[in-house]
């Protein structure tokens, strides 16, 4: 090939710059900043490098061509005219990828299959036989970039992207961990490769699974990131240069051996032991597990390892995207910001977040923030130098008394604790409602959570904020919102980290269901006797509906030996307590795909493995029961001996079509349709939350319907008897 070759290598938004200086370092030169892609020139050996050495980009890609493509004829003609048979071999395979649009190629799908096309024609043409596509792995992986009715097609010689370096097993997560080529972004805006090269330290507390102390540990050591990986884009190219990647691998051996000889001190801390075992092997699998420390240790014992003088704290701490979510998290960043100040003077700091009311709350005075993406999220790195002088100026002051109404809500608390924290304990409840707005000015619901299983002993408070009315002053709202939690924190004794707090909101459509943050941290709570999983933080619900627990009871009790269907089944509770209730078959209905799997993993997590007595569909529920309807009438299905229905207040699901939800409209017609698939002696339990529903009993007449709300609500609940309202209905004998 020429000796001048085009480059483009992709990156996060806000890394161009560094990644652009980075290419300069590696040898390439005409080098430009677009955004989110960096353009380079330079021989194959300076592309083979900027694969093996880059620790910001996402992808390298070797351009190939370049053509109008307004029309799918135009981008045919385009793809023809590149001489694929130089690049695969007729007996290889392909994979193609398309970005962009242009007037006539709207759809990214299209456009790839036409570019497939294209090339596959002109390899038959001169070769006599065409590639196959194989999206695992191919021998050459083609970029389609469409813009402005132009295409620009580029060999992808990443293969798959750089960010996996090959020490992170799929799947390995904690609290939404950083892309690693992120992490090194991070890492260098916050001069670690200098600090490193001085010999400081390196400690991340709040580590997650170990992705800024691995990428800090290969900075440090000189290594190559692409030395750990197994497949690249050009091994199967048919003009890949088999020795110059094997100088560079052999030169990069040698650098990382000389590297490691010199480490410095790199050291994680997280609070959460699952984590730390995360992080450690992500150590030990990059080749570092004698070079990085992790251990479990909370933030209020934060100090700096062996008493290194200098170096550099870097973490990416929890933070959410809503105002509810910041308000619980200042508390964690004030601690933070405290420990910085009382024993790390002469430390540099860096921490990434998505709020400014974060930041602020260490107290620390930023010398410079950095825009970087997280995915969709911008964020900013902070960057701060903790001085004596600092230090000393920013010493904390005793706290202020409470106000009187937060001495009232915090005597609250505490009364609530002891009278219903009694209940629970005489009846083995270790999850429950232990405040519910009971003062006007404190309107939260406040739930303790206590794990179980691998969480034992772990204590959890979710904090709902009800949105103040708009006659209250924005910030009066907040000021008591923060009371509030302080309060919690310390009358609960529960750490910073571990409450979760929303603002609650009537939800419709998408919103249901949406993410509220990004920690993908779940815990085991046991409840009756079985064990579940919750999410505190993610969405605006945990998984599991504290005021449900009498219904879910009553469903394990009138379970056995039947067939049970759990309709809008959410997470799957219900189904777990019917199949503990010995159910001879449960079948779970729910149009999420993340609550079919959550509600997966709740049923395997107490030893029913989906097969033939324990069934999963994702599906819009109500179109669902009106087929298996059919299905069952026409003896196509068996009829089920227990039905729950459980459905939203209102949805418009994409998954739903053009078709609403509204349960107060809508119910008469569901319940008639879950009759349906009763069997002669079969029960529904039908619930709703919605405080103003109105069963129609009138357009029922012809079935027995039983109230039983006042029976499933729990002591807890007892302040809000509306919380929800339940029936059994059955057929008239």
């Amino acid at each position: 090939m020429s000796a001048d070759l085009r480059y483009a290598a992709t990156c996060p938004l806000g890394v161009e710059s560094m990644l652009a200086e980075e290419l300069r370092e590696l040898g390439l030169h005409e080098v430009r900043e677009r955004k989110a892609v960096v353009t380079a020139s330079g021989a194959l050996s300076n592309g083979y490098r900027a694969c093996l050495w880059s620790r910001l980009a996402s992808r390298v890609l070797l351009t190939l061509g370049e053509f109008p493509a307004a029309t799918a004829d135009e981008l045919y003609a385009g793809m023809v005219a590149i001489p694929w048979e130089d690049h695969v071999a007729p007996d290889g395979t392909l994979a193609v990828d398309a970005v962009g649009s242009t007037a006539g190629l709207t759809n990214s799908r299209f456009a790839a299959q036409k570019a497939k096309d294209g090339i596959v024609d002109r390899i038959r043409e001169q070769r006599g036989s065409r590639p196959s596509v194989s999206l695992e792995r191919p021998d050459i992986r083609v970029n389609l970039r469409l813009h402005r009715e132009h295409a620009t097609v580029s060999l992808d010689l990443s293969g798959e992207a750089l960010h996996l370096r090959g020490y992170r097993t799929p799947g390995e997560q904690v609290e939404a961990p950083l892309k690693e080529n992120l992490a090194a972004a991070v890492l260098v805006r916050a001069g670690w490769p200098e600090i490193a090269a001085s010999g400081g330290t390196l400690l991340d507390p709040m580590c997650g699974s170990g992705t800024l102390l691995v990428e800090g540990a290969l900075m440090a050591a000189d290594q190559a990131p692409g030395l750990l990986r197994e497949y690249w884009g050009f091994a199967g190219w048919l003009q890949h240069d088999e020795a110059a990647w094997a100088s560079l691998l052999d030169e990069a051996d040698g650098r990382a051996e000389a590297g490691r000889a010199a480490m410095p001190t790199i050291v994680g801390r997280d609070a959460d032991a699952r984590a730390v075992s995360l992080a450690l092997a992500c150590a030990k699998r990059a080749g570092f597990g004698a070079n990085i420390a992790v251990e479990v240790g909370e933030l209020s014992e934060l100090q700096p390892p062996g008493g290194a003088p200098s170096g550099l704290v870097v973490t990416n701490p929890p933070y959410g995207v809503r105002l509810g979510d910041d308000a619980g998290l200042e508390a964690l960043y004030a601690l933070l910001g405290t420990r910085l100040l009382e024993r790390f003077a002469g430390w540099q700091a860096a921490v990434l977040t998505s709020e400014d009311t974060l930041a602020r709350a260490t107290g620390l005075r930023s010398s410079a923030a950095h825009t970087l993406y997280n995915g969709a999220i911008e964020t900013k790195l902070y960057r701060f130098t903790v001085s004596q002088e600092q230090a000393r100026a920013e010493v904390k002051q005793a706290p202020e008394p409470r106000s009187a109404g937060a001495e009232m809500f915090a005597n609250r608390l505490r009364k609530n604790v002891r009278h219903i924290g009694k209940w629970a304990r005489r009846e083995g409840v270790t999850c429950y409602r232990i405040y519910d707005a009971d003062l006007p000015e404190y309107a939260v619901a406040v739930d303790l959570y206590q794990g179980a299983g691998s969480d034992d002993g772990r204590r959890l408070v979710h904090v709902a904020e009800y949105a103040p009315p708009a006659s209250i002053d924005s910030e009066v709202a907040r000021a008591r919102l923060e009371e509030a939690i302080s309060v919690i924190g310390d009358v609960l004794e529960v750490a910073p980290g571990d409450v979760a707090l929303k603002v609650r909101q009537r939800q419709r459509g998408a919103a249901q269901y949406g993410r509220q943050a990004a920690r993908n941290e779940f815990v085991e709570i046991a409840e009756g006797g079985v064990r579940l999983l919750v999410n505190l933080h993610d969405y605006l619900d945990t998984g599991i509906f504290l005021d449900h627990r009498p219904v879910r009871a009553m469903i394990r009790d009138l379970a056995s030996g039947r067939r049970v269907l759990n309709l809008f089944a959410y997470t799957g509770t219900a189904s777990v307590f019917a199949a503990a209730g010995t159910a001879s078959v449960v079948t779970t209905v729910d149009l999420s795909a993340t609550y079919i799997d959550w509600a997966k993993r709740n049923l395997a997590l107490n030893g029913f493995a989906e097969g033939r007595t324990v069934r999963f569909f994702r599906a819009d529920a109500v179109a669902w029961l009106a087929e298996e309807g059919r299905r069952v009438e026409a003896g196509e299905s068996r009829p089920y001996g227990l039905v729950f229905c459980d459905p939203p207040t209102f949805s418009t699901s994409k998954g739903m079509g053009e078709r609403t939800f509204d349960v107060q409209r809508d119910h008469v017609a569901l319940v008639r349709e879950a009759v349906r698939v009763l069997a002669a002696d079969g029960v529904l339990v039908f619930s709703t939350n919605l405080r103003t529903f109105k069963l129609d009993a009138d357009a029922l007449g012809d079935l027995e319907i039983e109230d039983i709300t006042r029976a499933t609500i729990p002591p807890d609940f007892a302040r809000s008897p509306r919380i929800h309202q339940c029936f059994v209905i059955r057929r008239r004998a």
